[in-house]
């Protein structure tokens, strides 16, 4: 099942065309990675899946991305839920000033949620599913900033997964980690996936390779192939179907 379709699917940075006639279907609880140089508009279409890109001037988008066949550009699309259905994760860990605990229920406070024992409730799941809460279980009045890099990429993690998204952006989500922060992470990755539908950029092949289901690759703004990561990586693309290197029937 399609959680989001993309259809003809245009950006512009005022007059620079940033992404040319995307055409894709994300499936549910699958894991899409997004591979491709430097530059070549992996994170501007990450960004578009939850809005991102509205922060930025003069950025115009035309075609249609589709969440559950509702059309997230719609003028009456309300962006405040949409960022709540898809959460993101970014390439540094950027972890608030504050405790652990206060990192979690951030989110939650912020959509109403004000009921101490309910927030408890919500920060151990959180951190439980994000692979964290027997570290940091002691510590949760500890400053979100004193630990390590890669505790601090898992809390933003369980802080994404606080607010109940039914998608995962994340943005090279390793690319500042160590080769064993990065494993963990890898194996949380798969973990989610039963229960988030999760988009991932990483100019890491062999990452790609060890943990996503399909794999889009684009260069100079161009969806150049679209497929299953183990046809990807294993099968010559003149002998795959036109359909899986267009993407259009993925």
């Amino acid at each position: 099942m399609n959680k989001f379709v993309i259809k003809n699917m245009n950006l512009y940075y005022d007059d620079f065309h940033a992404l040319k006639n995307i055409n894709m279907n994300i499936h549910e609880k699958k894991i899409t990675a997004l591979i491709g140089p430097s530059g070549c508009g992996k994170s501007t279409l990450l960004k578009s899946l939850n809005r991102m890109n509205d922060l930025v001037e003069k950025c115009t988008i035309k075609g249609d991305i589709l969440l559950d066949s509702e059309d997230i550009y719609a003028e009456n699309s309300d962006v405040n839920l949409l960022r709540k259905r898809v959460g993101m994760v970014f390439q540094k860990p950027n972890p608030f000033p504050m405790s652990i605990y206060d990192n979690i229920a951030y989110g939650p406070r912020t959509h109403g949620v004000k009921n101490k024992s309910k927030l408890d409730e919500i920060v151990e799941k959180s951190l439980k599913s994000a692979a964290i809460w027997d570290e940091v279980k002691n510590d949760l009045k500890k400053n979100a900033l004193r630990i390590s890099g890669g505790q601090q990429q898992r809390i933003c993690i369980a802080r994404a997964l606080a607010i109940e998204p039914e998608v995962l952006l994340m943005d090279e989500p390793t690319s500042a980690l160590d080769p064993i922060s990065t494993t963990k992470i890898e194996e949380l990755i798969q973990e989610l996936k039963k229960d988030y539908t999760i988009v991932i950029v990483t100019h890491n092949m062999q990452q790609a390779t060890r943990i996503s289901d399909k794999t889009a690759f684009l260069l100079n703004g161009e969806l150049i192939e679209y497929d299953k990561t183990v046809n990807i990586f294993s099968v010559p693309k003149d002998k795959r179907t036109e359909d899986y290197i267009t993407g259009r029937f993925g």
